[in-house]
């Protein structure tokens, strides 16, 4: 028998809304998912240097526990050695593609010994909220992610561009496809990031959302993040 969780969600469309139960047992996690494959490799060549093993091909899938998913508020972390990290996120619900977001929070101290291990030490917060991709598709590109940070009690822009920096949804699941795999019920897909502004960081609170500025519409999600002490 698979682990489950269930996340009551909003499915938002242009007509109207309705709250549902989901229910996941798969979380996927798509890395290196730039288009610009000179800036990937510039960024692959960049962790290198701080023992971050670059990846056998581009972009890679990694799984993380499905347990790791959370809809809550707050998350419990290692120290202070950890971050989250905006992405968009793909689901499949009847056949039917659903956008949503997602904070890939990631211990960077541990990310050297391997990218598996360090998503796997922390929760994944996310949204409650999806949009239907083909509402969008037709304005991809325009749509924006952005997250904060708190510092020095003071709310910081930490990431902010749009998803045209990264694989649409379409070559994703393409290159899913490749990997003998698919974005099946029950499946949450993360599609990528953008860079951190003025460099990845610990913070004690997250903030992220999703941005369609066509429609009009976004999504967002706040966490804290408490660190558990490290006795040894």
């Amino acid at each position: 028998m698979k682990p489950t969780i269930e996340l009551t969600a909003t499915l938002t469309t242009k007509d109207g809304s309705e709250q549902v139960t989901l229910t996941f047992d798969r979380a996927v996690v798509g890395g290196w998912t730039g288009r610009d494959k000179a800036a990937l490799q510039h960024h692959i060549d960049e962790l290198a240097k701080i023992g971050v093993k670059a990846p056998e091909k581009t972009p890679m899938f990694y799984r993380v526990g499905v347990s790791r998913l959370t809809g809550a508020q707050a998350i419990e972390v290692i120290g202070d050695g950890s971050s989250g990290e905006v992405e968009y996120t793909l689901i499949n619900i009847a056949y039917r593609t659903w956008v949503g977001a997602a904070s890939d929070h990631t211990d960077r101290v541990y990310e050297h010994m391997g990218i598996t291990v360090a998503k796997q030490l922390c929760d994944k917060p996310l949204v409650s909220e999806f949009w239907p991709l083909d509402e969008i598709e037709a304005h991809w590109d325009q749509v924006q992610i952005r997250a904060s940070i708190q510092e020095n009690g003071k709310e910081v822009v930490y990431q902010d561009g749009t998803v045209a920096g990264l694989l649409s949804p379409e070559e994703l699941l393409g290159h899913l496809r490749e990997e003998g795999d698919e974005l099946a019920e029950g499946t949450l897909l993360f599609g990528g990031t953008c860079g951190a502004i003025g460099g990845v960081r610990y913070s004690e609170q997250f903030t992220f959302e999703l941005i369609d500025p066509v429609l009009g519409r976004a999504i967002k999600h706040s966490y804290n993040v408490i660190p558990v002490p490290i006795k040894g």
